[in-house]
Formats: structure tokens, sequence, C-alpha cells
């Protein structure tokens, strides 16, 4: 078969990184084991020190958490060339930052990013005498004024949590770069499928595949992707000597997952964008953002690195916080949940779970408001989604 990165990319989300057991079997195989085994001592001693290939140990590596790797490494393409998975999209974004860090560093943070990723930046860094500044992500002076003191690393989501903003990646990758620092992208909203931001400037793009890449609600799991030289540089040593690992079993359902992401995330989008023009229509929704929209505010820089508008939905309805929950609770077919990027048509309130700890000086910077509804659109035919979502409107 030729070499993984020479075929197509539909063919290697089914092909690539495949490696079949003596038993030759037609799926993946699962590898539930938490050690292997030695020949001899000697033989112990060569694997440990690195002189002779294999696994040491399910914390540091498993054969079907590697085909997990090898499988984003050929989706992601370009600049992808190592992959490490994790056992959650948060410690992906953790070590990504953190294995790249020391006391007196200075990192560089977006405003509008997940809950989390804010609470790493701002809370826990600082506590390990790390400097954190935070930009409005699209305003590339604040970005510029901000670098001028020195960086040591960046880190952004485009499209942003949870209002979708955007951030010009290659924009910013070129400020952080001139001032020293490395580009961390979490491309969890875009997904691979849609965006891929390598090409664009980042040294680093993190996963939680929890989202698009499984999508169909049943695991946890994360993905660190970068250049051999800043894998090894320090992410790699830490994932081992801190133990995010994930099971064996959760990378074969990723494994599995990505044989169809393709497929679900084109068909999502394409529902997305025709939900969102009907939202767009309704008196009762305020404001409205989806990136594949000429309205949205940053319409151009989405246009330019995403080949489609993606599978989210942000909008303000009516009412504020009452209005938001109306809505919600009038919902039929369309589940309340955070999770996000899954077959299911989901819709979360962003004010009262995925943004809560932010004050709302802080959600109002990045345009959370009382009555902001965050809709991750799945697989169901696009006009049942959109009859449930404007029914509930209607009612909210």
């Amino acid at each position: 078969m030729p070499e993984d990165r020479k075929l197509r990319p539909a063919t290697r989300l089914i092909r690539a990184g495949l490696g079949r057991s003596p038993h030759k079997e037609t799926a993946e195989a699962i590898f539930p084991t938490s050690g292997f085994v030695y020949d001899s001592a000697a033989e112990a001693d060569a694997r440990f020190a690195g002189t002779s290939p294999g696994y040491l140990y399910g914390r540091y590596g498993n054969p079907t958490v590697r085909m997990f790797e090898e499988r984003m490494m050929a989706l992601e393409g370009e600049g992808a060339e190592e992959c490490l998975a994790v056992g959650s999209g948060m410690a992906a974004v953790t070590a990504a930052v953190v294995a790249n860090l020391k006391a007196g560093d200075r990192v560089l943070g977006a405003k509008a990013m997940f809950s989390s990723c804010l609470w790493l930046l701002d809370t826990l860094l600082p506590r390990f005498g790390v400097e954190v500044e935070l930009v409005d992500g699209h305003d590339l002076n604040q970005w510029r004024d901000a670098a001028k003191n020195g960086v040591k690393l960046a880190l952004i989501e485009s499209p942003a949590n949870p209002t979708l903003g955007a951030v010009d990646i290659a924009a910013v990758a070129n400020i952080i770069h001139e001032a020293g620092g490395l580009l961390v992208v979490d491309n969890v909203f875009a997904s691979p499928v849609l965006q891929k931001p390598f090409p664009m400037g980042a040294d680093i793009v993190v996963y939680s595949a929890t989202k698009h890449i499984d999508g169909q609600g049943r695991t946890l799991g994360g993905a660190i992707l970068a250049s051999k030289q800043i894998i090894d540089a320090g992410i790699r040593e830490y994932l081992r000597h801190t133990g995010p690992a994930i099971s064996p079993f959760n990378a074969w359902v990723l494994v599995k997952g990505l044989e169809t992401i393709d497929l679900r995330v084109r068909q999502q989008a394409r529902n997305a964008a025709a939900v969102a023009d009907k939202l767009a229509k309704h008196k009762k929704v305020t404001q409205l953002f989806y990136p594949g929209r000429e309205d949205h505010p940053h319409y151009q820089i989405h246009k330019k690195q995403m080949e489609m508008g993606g599978t989210l939905i942000a909008f303000e309805v009516a009412g504020g916080r009452d209005g938001a929950w109306r809505f919600l609770d009038a919902l039929e077919m369309v589940d309340i949940s955070n999770n996000l990027g899954d077959a299911k048509s989901l819709a979360t309130h962003p004010e009262t779970t995925t943004h809560r700890r932010l004050t709302p000086e802080g959600r109002a910077q990045i345009g959370v408001t009382a009555g902001t509804v965050r809709l991750s659109v799945g697989l169901e035919d696009a006009e049942d989604i959109a009859d449930d979502v404007l029914q509930a409107l209607d009612r909210a």
C-alpha cells in the first residue's frame, strides 16, 4: 500500500496507521494491556535506553493509541510530524502549554476562549510565576503591543468559544514568531476537516477528540500535534511523567470515529448553514454569529481560514436569561448539553454553563450575554433541526 501521506484524505481516514496483529483482523485491534514483557533483562534495558524499538508501559504508549496518533497525523497533514494522544482535550491544552514554560516566562492569550483554557492561563500559570496577558483575539494591534514585552508562548482558538470570533492565525503567528514565541492553536471548533493551522504558522495544534473526532457522544480524548522537535523538546517527557494517558479502548473509539469524520463534519456544516439562515430571520433572535454568513463581523478571516462555516451557531434570544431558558426548555428534539460537535444537535446557555466562572464584565468582553445560546448542529435532517429551534423560539 502507498505511504499514508501519499494517499488522498478520504483514504487516509480509513487506512492511515493501520496495523494488524498476526491474526490479520479486519477492524483495528484493541490492546487492553497496562504493560509489556521482555524476552530478557538485556532487552528491557535496551528498550528503556531507547536503543531497541517497542512499547514500555501503557502510560507511555500502546499499539491502539499509536494507530489513532498516526491517523491524526495523516489527517492533519503538513506540519504534523508527531502526535501524542491524551485522555481529554484539556489534558492536551495543558500539556502543550505547561510543558513549554518555566517560571518567569510570558504567555499571551485571546480573551475569547473556553472557560477551562482561560482558567489555565489566568489562574493556574500565575501561581507558578508565569506572566499572562490576554488580548482581543481579532485585534492585531493588541497582539503587537503585547508581544513587545516578550512572549514565550501564545494560545488561541479560532473560531472561538462560544461566539465564534476569528483570530487571524497567520498574522498572529508572524507576530509571535518575531517575538521568539510558539503559537498553540486549539482547532476544536473548526475541526481538522475544515481548518489546517500548520500551513498558517501554528507550531502546536491541539484537539478535544471528544468533539468532532469521536463526535458521537461516546468517549473523552485529546490530541497534540507538532513537529517532532517540539514534541521531543518537552511535551513527550511531560506526558510520560505526569500521566494523562488515554485508554486503549477510548483510542479505538476515536480511530473508528476518524473513519467518518469528513462525512459527518461536512454534512453538519451544511446543516448549520441552513439553520443559521432561518434563525437569522426570527424576530426573537437579536444577534446571530455563524462563521459562514457574511454578516459575521469576522467573516473575511473565517472565509480565508476555513473551508466551510463549521457546525456551531451562536445567537442571542430576546428576553435575556429568561428568554434563553424558555427557548431551551421548549426544545423538543435538540438536547440541552454543554458538549459540541456531536451527531446529535445540542444547545447550551454559556452564561450559566461553560462560561459561568467569568465575571459579567469578562463575558461582555467576548460577546456572551444573558441571552446567548450556543447551538451545535448535528446530523439530523436540517429541516427538522430548524423546525425544532424555530418552534422553541416561538414559545420562548
